[in-house]
């Protein structure tokens, strides 16, 4: 009987250590997705390098 007191409590252990172990996967950037990068590269800029038409043209102030 005492030997479940003892699993329990090794369990709990061992389930609160993965639970830190992936809180600290996730803050440090594990899980980030490595193919957004290229594809995000592609939509910013327009075929021949030049910056879009969104980016160039002024922002309209609010008259008050």
């Amino acid at each position: 009987m005492s030997s479940t007191f003892y699993l329990i409590g090794i369990g709990f252990f061992v389930g609160v250590a993965a639970w830190f172990l992936f809180i600290w996967a996730v803050k440090s950037g594990q899980f980030d997705d490595p193919e957004a990068p290229k594809y995000r590269m592609l939509d910013d800029e327009n075929e021949h390098g030049k910056p879009s038409i969104h980016e160039t043209t002024p922002k309209k102030k609010k008259s008050p």
